[in-house]
């Protein structure tokens, strides 16, 4: 199975029973009955306290600077390239999801930034060049060395490269598949209107039941 279907079939799984992580806080709780009016960048309605937290978050001073928001971008294109059926990650603002998240979540500026130096230190030892700088075959050569959590019982002093690359990749998922791009790219329809053509006739064979001729004509269409 090749990485990408992988990835997908993983987000699907948590579209479906609601476990992709985002970037409010689990304590934080939702008014059901406040909703503003449409969104102006997406059409969506908004909740008014996630909306006023969103602009507070990007009211925040930029975290990552240039140097390692190009890190983040270069790794999430290695995660979820561009293929023949959507973009990549960077084009459906994968690095911006991943920049927003950690300042919503102070915890995790540490980890990424101290994982972003790690890269660039392994880096610099092995090829001379921090990895955005690196040529495409050396990123996926030390890519390779972290990319499976098993690394890390092998070999202790991959330990920190391993989580950090696994919290990059589930970030970069998390955006991705919670983007326009990646959920056409899942095929994800969501709830849609649909006619109701009546219990199936085997099912109703089944247990020796069948409609009326008033059920018929009154209550169920048939297309």
């Amino acid at each position: 199975m090749k990485r990408r279907d992988s990835l997908k079939y993983i987000a699907a799984s948590a579209l479906a029973t609601g476990t992709l992580a985002i970037g409010c806080k689990p304590e934080e709780k939702k008014n059901d009955t406040t909703t503003t009016a449409p969104d102006k960048k997406t059409g969506l309605h908004r909740y008014e306290d996630e909306k006023a937290h969103e602009e507070e978050v990007d009211k925040m001073p930029d975290f990552f600077n240039a140097h390692e928001m190009a890190t983040i971008t270069v790794l999430a294109d290695i995660i979820i390239p561009k293929d023949e059926v959507s973009g990549s990650a960077s084009e459906a603002k994968v690095p911006d999801f991943i920049h927003f998240t950690v300042k919503d979540q102070p915890k995790m500026q540490t980890p990424m930034r101290g994982g972003l130096r790690w890269l660039d230190v392994q880096c610099l030892n092995k090829f001379g060049k921090p990895f955005k700088d690196c040529t495409a075959e050396q990123q996926i050569q030390l890519v390779d060395l972290i990319a499976y959590p098993d690394r890390a019982k092998d070999k202790p002093e991959l330990s920190q490269g391993v989580a950090f690359f696994t919290q990059m990749r589930n970030l970069t998922v998390t955006g991705f598949y919670t983007s326009e791009i990646g959920v056409k790219d899942i095929g994800y329809a969501g709830n849609k209107p649909n006619q109701w053509n009546g219990v199936p006739d085997d099912v109703l064979k089944q247990y020796n039941l069948a409609y009326t001729e008033k059920e018929l004509k009154e209550c169920v269409s048939f297309s």
